[in-house]
């Protein structure tokens, strides 16, 4: 089973798994771009309803996920990690950058849609507080800051349902202000994420 997340601009979608890896689709244009997919058959002929593809966007460099694969069956550029998408209406945020972790994030200033690949997620490994977003379990100690400033409509993350309307800038900022705070509470969960993790292998 896979599960739609609709907003104006595009949708998301995620299979229904322990690690609830969610892809996105954004309509511009100039054609829709996949970002971080996930090859469900259904979402990608939703997708290419939209518009022709225009490119395949993987944010971070371990999310390989169907990113090269979906950009040769499409015929479309397969843009890892990019530093900038020019002619697009995106901007490109760097968010993590060290050896093993190099992290982008999407802002679409048009519709203020703000894609998240990792950093900040809604599943229940991230979202340890009241509001529906949460950091990175080690990201959390040293929370990186470059979105903090921005103000999404639309916060579309790489696991997990996204957040919509004026709770999309207030779980962002929640996310960044509860990381170190819920840290305890992320101890006290990790056994049990751990077990959960063993048994869904």
């Amino acid at each position: 089973m896979t599960t739609f997340d609709e907003f104006p601009s595009g949708f998301s979608w995620f299979p229904d798994e322990p690690l609830t890896r969610t892809a996105h689709a954004l309509a511009t244009g100039d054609g829709v771009w996949l970002v971080d997919p996930v090859d469900v058959p259904e979402a990608i002929a939703r997708a290419t309803a939209l518009g022709p593809p225009a490119g395949v966007i993987q944010l971070l460099d371990r999310h390989n996920r169907d990113c090269a694969a979906l950009a040769t069956r499409l015929g479309v550029p397969h843009l890892r990690v990019p530093e900038a998408l020019p002619g697009s209406p995106f901007e490109v945020i760097g968010v993590v950058d060290v050896p093993g972790w190099r992290e982008k994030a999407l802002w679409w200033p048009e519709h203020r849609v703000l894609v998240v690949s990792e950093a900040v997620g809604t599943n229940r490994v991230y979202a340890l507080g009241p509001g529906p977003a949460g950091m990175h379990p080690l990201l959390r100690p040293f929370p990186p800051g470059a979105l903090r400033h921005l103000q999404p409509e639309h916060l579309v993350v790489g696991h997990g349902r996204g957040v919509h309307g004026p709770q999309a800038t207030a779980a962002l900022r929640d996310a960044h202000d509860r990381a170190r705070r819920d840290l305890p509470k992320l101890a006290r969960r990790l056994p049990g994420m751990a077990k959960a993790v063993a048994a869904n292998r």
